[in-house]
C-alpha cells in the first residue's frame, strides 16, 4: 500500500501541469524579449510613465536581480523590475512592467481581490507550513484523523490563496494591455505581442492553482473518509 498509491497520478498531472506552462511561459518571453519595441521605452520608464498616466505618484521603481523575478510589493510601495526588464526595450519587458503596474493600479483603487488576497496572505503561510508536518504526525500517531483533518484545513488556505490569485492576475494584465494601447505607449502589433506574453504568464497561475487542487483532492481521497478503527 505504501509503494503503491494510485492517487500519485494526481500529483504527477499538477507537476506536468506547471513545467508545460513555466516552458511556455519561458519560451514567449525568450521570443519577444528580442523584439524591440518602436518607442524604445525601457521596462523602467514605461512603468513610469504608467504610473504617471494612472495618478500614482507614490510608488517607486527599483530593479531587482534575477529573471522574471518582477513584482509589485504593496507593503512598501515599491514596483520592483528584474534583469530581463528593467533596462529592456522589448516588447516583452514593457508588458511585464505594465502587468506589473497593473498590480499597483489594483492597490491604489482598492481592488477587491487584491484586498482579500493580502488579508490571506498570513494564513495561507502558516498553513502552508504547518500542514504537512501535521498531517504526517497524524498518520505516525496511529492516523489520529482531527490532527489529520486540521492538516488538509490549514492546506486548503494555500488552495484558496492560489484560487484568489487568479482574478488578480487575470485583472492585472487586462488593466495593463488596456494602458497600452489606450496611450498608444505599444503599436496594435506589438500590444498583441504583449498580450501572448501576458497570457502565458498568466497559465503558471493557472497550473499552480490546478496543481494545489489535484493534491487537495488527493489529501481528500487519501484521509478524507477515514475513521479511526
Amino acid at each position: 500500500m505504501y509503494f503503491y498509491d494510485p492517487t500519485y497520478i494526481l500529483v504527477l498531472i499538477g507537476v506536468v501541469l506547471c513545467l508545460l506552462a513555466s516552458a511556455k511561459v519561458n519560451n514567449t518571453f525568450n521570443r519577444y524579449s528580442h523584439v524591440r519595441s518602436a518607442s524604445g521605452m525601457t521596462g523602467r520608464e514605461a512603468a513610469e510613465r504608467i504610473l504617471h498616466i494612472c495618478g500614482i505618484r507614490d510608488v517607486r521603481v527599483e530593479h531587482i536581480g534575477g529573471n522574471l523575478t518582477d513584482h509589485y510589493d504593496p507593503s512598501s510601495k515599491v514596483l520592483r523590475l528584474s534583469d530581463a526588464t528593467y533596462n529592456s526595450t522589448s516588447v516583452a519587458a514593457i508588458g511585464v512592467a505594465a502587468h506589473e503596474c497593473g498590480h499597483a493600479v489594483q492597490h491604489h483603487t482598492g481592488y477587491a481581490p487584491l484586498v482579500i488576497r493580502s488579508k490571506l496572505v498570513p494564513a495561507a503561510s502558516f498553513g502552508s507550513k504547518i500542514c504537512w508536518p501535521m498531517i504526517i504526525f497524524g498518520i505516525i500517531a496511529g492516523y489520529f484523523q482531527p490532527l489529520i483533518t486540521l492538516g488538509i484545513i490549514l492546506f486548503s488556505l494555500s488552495v484558496l490563496f492560489q484560487l484568489v490569485t487568479l482574478p488578480v492576475e487575470f485583472n492585472a494584465s487586462g488593466r495593463a494591455l488596456k494602458i497600452l494601447e489606450q496611450n498608444y505607449l505599444l503599436g496594435q502589433d506589438e500590444t498583441r505581442q504583449a498580450r501572448q506574453v501576458l497570457s502565458a504568464a498568466a497559465l503558471t497561475y493557472v497550473a499552480s492553482a490546478a496543481s494545489a487542487i489535484l493534491q487537495l483532492l488527493r489529501l481528500v481521497i487519501l484521509f478524507g473518509g477515514r475513521r479511526d478503527d
